[in-house]
């Protein structure tokens, strides 16, 4: 009796467990469908063969992709986002990651204060935020150059890095510290050796993140472009608001699926570590 007590709280529990797992399951797969819904507009209207937007499309070509790979604007603009990204992930990650080590283990007063400020970008608006860099980048003279970009978005993404650099330095025991401290390892050689390793998956998240959202970023892009520096988010809103381009649609499936394809990689970097 004593044994099928359990037995049968436990046949309850999981029903009841099972239940409530069906109802957020419906809530994620509707609320996926959502999200997906207009990429799965947009990937058919890049292969029409018609000279205007159609879905669904009444003929199948591959036009809009040749004419985006054959524009010098679209891959100059391409190729700018690129390398803009690469150095806002660089920089966003390396200042992020100190940020959050001296959030993390700094014992001083005001710390929230100094996290919560540091969220500033992801809570003020995007037009407020272009507004007041544009503001301060024309007295400095930034406005247009490649700098003005990298440091705009650095600024930008660093909430992302903490905020993933934060969550995985929660997780980090230091006694693991303290125990190469004693075999006689130094700081450095801890840090090297035992620190990074541990918290790579967080760093190379921060680093995605940055990445994706200097790759995706298009408002404070448009007060900074000038004729000679436009990314590849500032060239798709030009494209549909001065002119009917029908390769934005070619441009705007390629962005889905680079950034699905980016934002994939630190899952499988954790699924790869976690594998026995």
């Amino acid at each position: 009796m004593t044994e099928q007590a359990p037995a049968g709280r436990s046949a309850l529990r999981a029903g009841r467990d099972g239940g409530i797992g069906w109802g957020l399951r419906s809530v994620v797969a509707l609320t996926g469908l959502v999200l997906i819904a207009p990429t799965a507009v947009v990937i058919p209207m890049s292969f029409s063969a018609g000279d205007t937007f159609q879905f669904p499309p009444e003929d199948w070509s591959l036009r809009w992709y040749q004419a985006f790979f054959s524009s010098e604007k679209w891959m100059r603009s391409l190729l700018t986002s690129v390398q803009i990204g690469l150095l806002v992930a660089v920089a966003a990650t390396v200042l992020g990651v100190a940020a959050a080590f001296g959030l993390n283990r700094a014992g001083f007063r005001g710390r929230g204060a100094i996290r919560s400020l540091m969220m500033a970008p992801l809570i003020v608006p995007s037009i407020v935020v272009a507004v007041a860099i544009y503001g301060v980048f024309l007295r400095w003279q930034l406005n247009g150059t490649a700098i003005g970009f990298v440091t705009a978005h650095t600024v930008m993404a660093l909430p992302f890095v903490v905020t993933v650099m934060t969550t995985s330095l929660a997780g980090y025991d230091r006694t693991l510290d303290t125990a190469a401290a004693s075999l006689g390892a130094t700081p450095v050689t801890t840090f090297f050796r035992i620190t990074v390793p541990l918290i790579a998956p967080g760093v190379l998240s921060g680093f995605v993140f940055a990445f994706v959202m200097s790759l995706d970023e298009v408002v404070v892009a448009l007060f900074l472009q000038t004729p000679d520096i436009q990314t590849l988010p500032v060239q798709m809103y030009n494209s549909i608001t001065l002119e009917i381009d029908p390769t934005i649609a070619a441009a705007s499936s390629l962005m889905v699926t680079a950034t699905t394809l980016v934002l994939l990689v630190p899952q499988f970097v954790r699924r790869k570590r976690s594998t026995p």
